[in-house]
C-alpha cells in the first residue's frame, strides 16, 4: 500500500509538471497557448537594462510605401519564424539573425498577390518527426515544413487550403477573406479565424478547425447562427443569412488542460448601421468558450450589443489565476477597445465581478434598432477615460484651443455611447483602435497583474445618404461602389486620411487604367485584394477614380450573393486631430497601465510615447498612439515598442518607470518575443513602421554584451 501511494504521488507530481506552463519558452504567438505575453527568464532584469545593445538586426529587403510588419516571431529551438512586408515566411538563427530558408506563398498561388498586408504571426505543429509552419497568405491557410522551408505537398491541395471554401452554399459568391493573426494548436488540429469585408458583402465569420496534418476541415461553429441554432432569434430572419461578419481576426486562446478555446469576435456588418440585423445579433463582440476537440459551445459572453460602433473584441484573452475573497479562480480576462477587462470563470463563463446592464442614450438613425443597454463591469477599473467633456478638450496652448473649439462646432460629444446618426457627426470615444488593440494584454502569473497599453484618440463620425440606395435592383454606378467599398478609408471626397489612407483625387497623374486595376485586384500594402468584386463592379471603381465615368450609365450584376444595401455610409475614418496632427483632447494620448486582476484595481498608469517637440517645450510627457503589445518577464521588466515616436522601451512592471529606450529604424508596431539561446537571454521586435510614419523591413534583436 506505502508503495502504492508512493507511486500515485510521483505520477502525481509528474502530470504536474507535465501541465505546467513553460514560460522560459516563446513557440506559439504571445508566447504561450494562454496567451500571458510573459517571459519565465531573468538574465534580464531592471538593475542591467541600461546595458542592453543590438545583438543582430535582420532585413527582410522587400519593404515598400506604407508596408507594415506586425509580426510577433516565435521560436522554435534554433530557429526563428517570422514574416515579411509582402508576407514571404522567413527562418533566421537565434544567435545571428542570419536567414536559413525564404518561402514567397505567392511563387506557389501563381504569382498574384491577393492581398499581402499585414500578418501579426505564425503557428508551429510538431507530430513525432513532422515539424510544420502554418500561416496564412490571401485566402489560403499554408503549411511549411519547419526545417526546409518547402510546402507539404500532403496538407490539403498541394500545401494549402482555400478559406474561402465552405463559407456559402453559392459556388458563385467570391468573399475577401485572409487571416492575419495565426491560428492555434490543439491536438492535431489547427483552429483558425478570419478577417472579413467590413461592408455587407462579407462572409459569415464562422471558427473553424482543420487537421494540420491533412488540411481536412475538421468542426465549424457558426457566429452567425443558422436556422435552428442557438442565438439565431437574435437576428432578423429575413436578412440573418446575408449577414457578415461576427469573425474572429484578433486571435484566440486555449486552456490545454481544461480542452476550451476563448474565442473573441468582432461586430457583424455593416458595422455603423444595423437596420438588416435587428436584434441583439449572437455571436458578435462576444467572447465565445469552444471545446476544442468538437467545436460546440461551451459558454459565451456578449460584450457589446447590437454594435454600431465598430467596437470589435481587439485581441485574444489572457488566461490567469486571480485569488478573490481568498478563493483561487481559473479565470479568463479579455481587454476591450472601450477600455474596459472582462473577468469570467474560465469554466464556467460566471462573471468573477459583477457586470451590470446600463442603459445608454437612444439612437435616432432612420430605420435602426438598437440596444437601450450594453454591459457595464463594476471591476476591474477602465484602463482610459470613458467619455470626452468640454473641460477634456485640447488646451494646452491659446493657439490649440481656439483651434480645437472651431473644430467642434456642430460635433455631439460626451458619452461614450453616443450613436452614428444622420443628423449631425460625433465624436467616437472610445476610439476604433481603443482603449485596447490587436497587440493585446500581457499577465504576470506570479502576481496575476495585467499589463495593457491604451489608445486614447477620439474619431469625427459622419453619415451620409447612400447614393447605391437610390439605384434600381441590379444596377451598379462607380461613385456608389467606390462609397460602399472605399470611402471608410479614403472618404467619400477621396482626400483620404493620414498617410495609411492616401487621397485618390488626382490618382490618374499617378496611375493608368491598367495600374489601378491590378492594385484593385491584387492589393498593396495593408489596402485589401478587391478580387471578390464583380469584374464589372471593379471597371466601374477605375471609371470613377480616373474621372472616367459616364453619368447615368448603370452596369447589370448577375450571379453570387444578393447585396443587400444601407442606407447611409460612414463618411470615413477621420481622427480627430489639429492641423499639427496633436489630438483635439488634453493628454494623455496613449498610456501603459497595471491592473491587480486579484482586486480589479489600477496600480498605476503611465504615459507610453511623446512628441518630442512638446517634450522639448516643457509639456509633460504626452502619450501618443500605440499599435502592438507587451511582453513582461521574470526579471522585473515590461518591454513594448507600439509607439509612433519609433521608441523601444523597458519599464519597471512595480512602478511604471521607464528604465531603458532606444529609437528603432522604423516603429515597432508588434509585440516583442523573448527567448534564450545558449545561456544568452534575447528579446526581439519587427521593426516595420508604415503607420503615420516610414516603413521599415527590419526584426532586431537585443541582448547584455558579452
Amino acid at each position: 500500500m506505502k508503495q502504492f501511494i508512493l507511486f500515485a504521488s510521483a505520477l502525481l507530481i509528474f502530470n504536474s509538471c507535465k501541465e505546467r506552463t513553460d514560460y522560459s519558452k516563446w513557440t506559439n504567438s504571445a508566447g504561450t497557448k494562454d496567451a500571458a505575453r510573459y517571459s519565465s527568464l531573468e538574465q534580464i532584469n531592471i538593475e542591467n537594462v541600461v546595458g542592453l545593445d543590438v545583438a543582430w538586426e535582420y532585413h527582410t529587403g522587400d519593404a515598400t510605401e506604407n508596408s507594415q510588419i506586425q509580426c510577433q516571431p516565435i521560436i522554435v529551438d534554433s530557429i526563428l519564424y517570422a514574416t515579411t512586408p509582402k508576407l514571404n515566411l522567413v527562418a533566421l538563427h537565434v544567435e545571428t539573425g542570419k536567414e536559413l530558408w525564404r518561402f514567397d506563398p505567392f511563387e506557389v498561388l501563381g504569382g498574384e498577390n491577393s492581398w499581402a498586408g499585414t500578418n501579426r504571426g505564425v503557428t508551429y505543429f510538431k507530430e513525432g518527426t513532422t515539424q510544420r509552419i502554418l500561416f496564412c497568405a490571401g485566402s489560403y491557410l499554408m503549411s511549411v515544413d519547419a526545417l526546409t522551408g518547402k510546402p507539404d505537398k500532403r496538407f490539403g491541395d498541394e500545401g494549402k487550403v482555400d478559406l474561402q471554401v465552405g463559407l456559402s452554399d453559392n459556388p458563385e459568391d467570391q468573399f475577401l477573406v485572409v487571416s492575419n493573426t495565426p491560428g492555434i494548436i490543439h491536438e492535431d488540429k489547427i483552429i483558425i479565424g478570419m478577417r472579413v469585408s467590413e461592408g455587407l458583402d462579407a462572409a459569415a465569420g464562422h471558427i473553424r478547425a482543420y487537421n494540420a496534418k491533412t488540411g481536412k476541415q475538421e468542426w465549424i461553429f457558426h457566429t452567425i447562427p443558422q436556422k435552428g441554432e442557438l442565438g439565431y432569434d437574435t437576428w432578423d430572419a429575413k436578412y440573418v443569412d446575408k449577414i457578415g461578419g461576427a469573425n474572429n481576426w484578433a486571435g484566440m486562446t486555449l486552456d490545454e488542460k481544461k480542452g476550451i478555446v476563448y474565442v473573441p469576435t468582432g461586430s457583424a456588418t455593416y458595422d455603423f448601421w444595423g437596420g438588416f440585423r435587428k436584434g441583439d445579433n449572437l455571436f458578435a463582440n462576444s467572447l465565445i468558450a469552444l471545446n476544442a476537440t468538437t467545436g460546440e459551445r461551451v459558454w459565451h459572453y456578449q460584450i457589446v450589443h447590437h454594435d454600431v460602433w465598430d467596437r470589435d473584441i481587439p485581441s485574444n484573452p489572457n488566461l490567469v489565476t486571480i485569488n478573490k475573497d481568498g478563493k483561487k479562480i481559473d479565470a479568463v480576462a479579455q481587454i476591450t477597445k472601450h477600455g474596459y477587462v472582462f473577468v469570467f470563470d474560465r469554466k464556467t463563463g460566471e462573471p468573477v465581478f459583477p457586470i451590470e446592464e446600463k442603459a445608454i442614450p437612444e439612437n435616432k438613425m432612420d430605420g435602426e434598432f438598437a440596444s437601450v443597454t450594453q454591459p457595464t463591469p463594476t471591476l476591474p477599473e477602465a484602463f482610459m477615460r470613458q467619455n470626452v467633456a468640454s473641460s477634456d478638450l485640447l488646451n494646452i496652448t491659446p493657439e490649440l484651443e481656439k483651434e480645437v473649439n472651431e473644430m467642434i462646432k456642430g460635433v455631439e460629444y460626451g458619452n461614450m455611447w453616443l450613436a452614428p446618426s444622420q443628423e449631425r457627426p460625433f465624436l467616437l470615444f472610445p476610439g476604433f483602435d481603443g482603449g485596447g488593440e490587436w497587440g493585446g494584454a500581457a499577465v504576470d502569473p506570479e502576481t496575476s497583474i495585467m499589463y495593457v497599453n491604451a489608445n486614447e484618440m477620439p474619431w469625427l463620425i459622419e453619415m451620409t445618404p447612400n447614393e447605391a440606395a437610390k439605384l434600381k435592383k441590379g444596377e451598379i454606378s462607380g461613385s456608389s461602389i467606390y462609397a460602399n467599398n472605399c470611402a471608410n478609408c479614403h472618404g467619400a471626397d477621396r482626400m483620404g486620411n493620414t498617410s495609411a489612407f492616401p487621397k485618390l483625387v488626382g490618382l490618374g497623374d499617378k496611375y493608368n487604367s491598367e495600374e489601378v486595376h491590378k492594385i484593385l485586384k491584387n492589393g498593396r500594402g495593408a489596402m485589401p485584394s478587391f478580387r471578390h468584386l464583380a469584374e464589372q463592379e471593379r471597371d466601374a471603381i477605375v471609371d470613377f477614380l480616373l474621372e472616367q465615368e459616364q453619368k447615368g450609365i448603370k452596369r447589370e450584376l448577375s450571379g453570387g450573393k444578393e447585396k443587400l444595401i444601407t442606407p447611409y455610409l460612414m463618411n470615413g475614418y477621420r481622427r480627430f486631430l489639429t492641423k499639427d496632427g496633436y489630438p483635439g483632447i488634453n493628454p494623455p494620448w496613449g498610456t501603459l497601465n497595471a491592473i491587480d486582476l486579484n482586486s480589479g484595481k489600477i496600480l498605476w498608469k503611465t504615459p507610453l510615447g511623446e512628441f518630442p517637440e512638446l517634450t522639448a517645450k516643457g509639456f509633460p510627457i504626452t502619450g501618443r498612439e500605440n499599435y502592438g503589445g507587451p511582453v513582461v518577464t521574470k526579471g522585473g521588466l515590461i518591454f513594448i515598442g507600439a509607439t509612433e515616436d519609433e521608441m523601444f522601451r523597458a519599464f519597471d512592471k512595480k512602478t511604471g518607470m521607464v528604465l531603458w529606450e532606444t529609437k528603432l529604424p522604423a516603429g515597432g508596431h508588434a509585440t516583442p518575443s523573448v527567448y534564450e539561446w545558449n545561456g544568452k537571454q534575447y528579446i526581439v521586435i519587427a521593426c516595420g513602421g508604415g503607420k503615420s510614419n516610414k516603413s521599415g523591413d527590419s526584426y532586431l534583436a537585443f541582448a547584455l554584451p558579452d
